[in-house]
Order: C-alpha cells, then structure tokens, then sequence
C-alpha cells in the first residue's frame, strides 16, 4: 500500500519545552488517521511541521515515498489547521473563486465540492452570514478544491454544537469514502473511535500509542457472570487457560481474559462443573478505557 507521509525520530524543541519527542508513524493512502491527545499533546505542531509552516528540532519526514520536495508534495495535499478565514463580505461561492484564483486551480469543482459539505443552496450568501459549523464546511470545500490525495484536519469540531459536530463527522466519512487519506488531530476519544481506522495517542509529546483504533479497543475483554454461588463460581473458574484475573463486585463475578475465549465455550465449561450461570455478558473494554489506562502511565508503550 502506498505510503503518504513518513515520519522517523520527530523532535520539536520551543526553549526549554519539549514539544515532541522522536515520533515515528506512516500514513497509508486510503485510511482515516487520528492523532489524539489532550491540548498541549504535540498534536498541531506535528502536522505544523509536515505541512511547512513549523521548523522542526530534529528528525524527518517525506512525502509520497520522498519522491517530491516538500514544497511540490503540499500541492497534493489540502489543509485545514487554523479557523476558517475568508472575507466576510463575500459569498461562499466568491470565497471559493479566490481561492482557485490564489492557488491556480480550475473554477470547475466549485460547485461539487460545495455539494459535497451541504452548502450548495447557500452558495450565494455571504461568508458573515454562516454560523460557525457552515464555516468549518466551507473551509473544508476550500481545501477540497484540488482533489488532494490527503486531507489534513486539526481539531475540525472544536467549538461546534452537536448538529454541527454530526456534519462535519458525516463528511469526513464522506470523503474518506471516495478514496481520499484523511489525517485528524483531536482531543475527542470519541471523534476518532467514530471516524478513525488509525490511531496515533500522544501525550506530552510522546507516543503512546500507534496502529488501528480496533486494535487498541478490541483486547481479549472481560466477561461479566453470575450465578447463585459466587465462591463456587470462582473456584470453577481459576483453572482456566484463557483467564488472566477474577474479580467479585456485589453478586457479579468479572473474568478478565489474556487469550480469545468465545461465551459458549466458557458456558459449557462450567455446566461441566455443576455450574448453572444466571448471567453472562461478554464485554470488551472502550476506547475511553484503553486510553485512559494509556495515558496515566509515565512511560511510552509502543504498538503497532
């Protein structure tokens, strides 16, 4: 699979701060990668640097298998990394046209990409008239304007309502889906468990995390039992291959796994030891649990 954008041993140094320290991940064309971490992770000053606009300490990156320049790569590329600028007196349409203008790129997919972010009917109003969530969609038709192979966002739905917040999810699924690389930094676990195939968690500039979002979702998981002895159940339990730990809380009893073990085949193993369940549910721990057992560590665990 072709590789987009390469990143070996990134450092960023602001003074005395370490910005970020040695991050190293690929972006694979044709998935939606999330870079997450809380405000003051490394997030936007990695795709500041990728995208030219912040000098980096050390390290390197390339894009396209390092076959470009940068300056020539960034052509293939569109970028949303600060709020969305246009001139208020405009239309949308107009905004659109300068933009074309500036960059040197044919007036033709205007009207498609303004279809595409739901602004078609409101092409001919003016940009101060837009609330912020349509202006967030405009910007993202604007940097749509040259069909770019990747899409960089930082913080797309940051400071929008709900609605707004489910349309632009909806278009970024959107146009994942027509074969564009999306590249996403954001502090919402639950933007990149929707959206994202990838996941890379920073925190303090460190890698904590990087490979799929199912992958650091999807562990071996926990089963929640219950039957009318507990004690008995416990100790029918304990010999089991496939389980790492038991914990009693009330009348519950949670098995937690360190090899795949399927409902049916744990039920049977019981009823083979006089054991009768009244309750079995299989869970899998969240993306919100993963990352917060992730992010209370002090020191980096790298995945792939």
């Amino acid at each position: 699979m072709e590789t987009i954008l390469s990143i070996k041993n990134l450092s960023k140094r602001y003074g005395s701060v370490q910005a970020l320290k040695d991050i190293s991940f690929e972006i694979k064309k044709g998935h939606v990668y999330g870079i997450l971490g809380p405000n003051g992770s490394g997030k936007s000053t990695t795709l500041g640097i990728v995208l030219n606009v912040v000098n980096k300490t050390s390290g390197e990156y390339s894009w396209f298998g390092g076959k470009m320049e940068t300056h020539d790569a960034l052509k293939k590329v569109g970028a949303i990394i600060e709020r969305p600028n246009f001139y208020p007196y405009m239309t949308a349409q107009e905004n659109l046209r300068l933009v074309c203008k500036i960059k040197d790129i044919s007036y033709a997919k205007i009207q498609e990409k303004l279809q595409l972010v739901g602004l078609d009917e409101r092409k001919d109003s003016k940009f101060s008239t837009f609330s912020l969530g349509m202006k967030q969609r405009l910007a993202i038709a604007s940097a749509l304007l040259n069909d770019p192979e990747i899409l960089i966002l930082d913080e797309p739905t940051n400071g929008l309502d709900p609605q707004g917040i489910h349309q632009i999810r909806d278009i970024i699924k959107q146009i994942a889906s027509q074969g564009t690389t999306i590249l996403l930094a954001s502090h919402l676990l639950d933007e990149v468990e929707k959206v994202c195939t990838h996941v890379l968690v920073l925190r303090k500039g460190l890698v904590l995390y990087s490979g799929s979002v199912h992958g650091m979702s999807s562990n071996e998981g926990f089963f929640e039992l219950q039957a009318e002895d507990s004690e008995n159940l416990i100790q029918a339990l304990r010999p089991h291959p496939a389980i790492e730990s038991i914990k009693q809380e009330d009348e519950k009893v949670f098995v937690y796994l360190k090899s795949p073990l399927e409902a049916a085949a744990l039920n049977k193993f019981l009823f083979e030891k006089n054991i009768n369940l009244s309750h079995l549910v299989k869970r899998k721990h969240s993306l919100e649990e993963q990352f917060l057992e992730l992010t209370k560590n002090a020191s980096p665990t790298l995945k792939n």
